[in-house]
């Protein structure tokens, strides 16, 4: 019968030759980090930090505690790592929606930054906006053996009096209000806003119309003020704003409203969906773009260079933004960051074919 030391790892199989003392013993009764230990030539505690993914471990001898464990089939308890270092090395994300392009990407990185930290990620989908089951998300992550929450919600709700956050356990926000006391990592939306604005009024454009995101998201607020501020700023007129919903079919309503008005030459959408569904209008429409109106995205999907024509757009780097939570929230894992810490991610404009100087429309009949 095979036991368990745990303590310091589970059964598995052993895989060394006949005859070699360290494999023989893993073989009675499961191999152990001594057994490691000692087939590998160094300390337990060097094993152990082998096992947490610590960095403090020249190549070298990492390599050969790995092939100890390998040759021993030593697999670490994660529950005994948690119990000696107080760690599940495991992050818990909270997000909604998994068809955004924005969140997607920001998902990956996170990903990708917490393996190479030595954490896991626990994903937990929110299929609906409502008080009571991003409430429900939160209790349940809170639960689970994680170090801390990651929560990719960018809805008015996480400032209800009726959320709460889970107590004790540390957090980071992506893309929210920044009204309470947790670190918040979020796409500088203003500047971004501000950028494309400003490209379209120097190339001769009298104003800007502006496709918007949803009222409840706070990234498509923050772009619709700086919209608004960046052409009030230059005694611009500031036109009745089109509300949308991020889709393509919200941008392609839009655009068949603006290819009617002969005074519109210049279109900002807040996404490059949205702007995507307004090139379609205006082409079926016979408006040409850049000729009679321009227009700007927001997000610089992978596709976006092969709209047409290629659109110029806000480029997010949703890369940096999840590097940055992973890096916030590690950092207050280990008590080395104060509350209420914003990191605000620089955004950049990629110019392309879409967006030309102004010239008087005509309509088309």
């Amino acid at each position: 019968m095979t036991t368990t030391d745990t303590s310091t790892g589970e059964a598995g199989p052993a895989n060394g030759a006949p005859g070699d003392p360290a494999a023989d013993s893993a073989r009675r009764r499961g191999p152990s980090m001594a057994d490691v230990a000692r087939e590998a030539g160094v300390s337990g505690q060097t094993v152990s930090r082998v096992s947490t993914g610590r960095p403090n471990v020249d190549e070298a001898t990492r390599d050969r505690v790995l092939a100890a464990m390998r040759k021993l089939g030593y697999r670490p308890n994660s529950a005994a790592r948690a119990l000696r270092s107080g760690r599940f090395r495991t992050l818990g994300v909270i997000m909604f929606t998994l068809s955004s392009y924005g969140n997607l990407r920001t998902l990956d990185a996170i990903a990708v930054t917490a393996a190479a930290s030595g954490y896991s990620i626990t994903l937990l989908p929110v299929q609906h906006l409502t008080q009571g089951e991003v409430s429900v998300a939160f209790g349940r992550l809170s639960e689970q053996a994680v170090d801390g929450i990651i929560i990719i919600i960018e809805a008015h709700m996480l400032d209800d009096a009726d959320i709460t956050l889970p107590p004790g356990l540390p957090v980071v926000v992506v893309d929210s209000s920044a009204r309470y006391q947790y670190p918040v990592v979020d796409t500088d939306q203003a500047q971004g806003a501000r950028l494309a604005t400003e490209h379209l009024l120097e190339l001769g454009h009298a104003t800007v119309w502006h496709v918007a995101g949803p009222p409840t998201s706070f990234s498509a607020g923050r772009r619709r003020e700086s919209w608004e501020q960046t052409l009030a700023a230059h005694g611009r007129e500031v036109p009745p704003v089109i509300v949308g919903d991020w889709s393509t079919d919200a941008g392609y309503r839009a655009g068949l409203e603006l290819a009617t008005d002969p005074a519109v030459t210049a279109v900002f959408a807040a996404n490059d969906q949205m702007a995507l569904g307004v090139l379609r209008a205006l082409h079926e429409l016979g408006v040409e773009v850049p000729g009679d109106v321009s227009v700007v995205g927001f997000d610089d999907m992978a596709e976006a260079s092969s709209f047409w024509p290629p659109l110029t757009t806000v480029h997010q780097h949703f890369d940096e933004v999840g590097r940055q939570s992973v890096s916030q929230l590690l950092d207050e894992i280990d008590g080395e960051l104060p509350a209420a810490v914003n990191v605000r991610v620089p955004t950049e404009l990629v110019v392309r074919a879409s967006t030309g100087p102004a010239r008087i429309r005509e309509l088309r009949a």
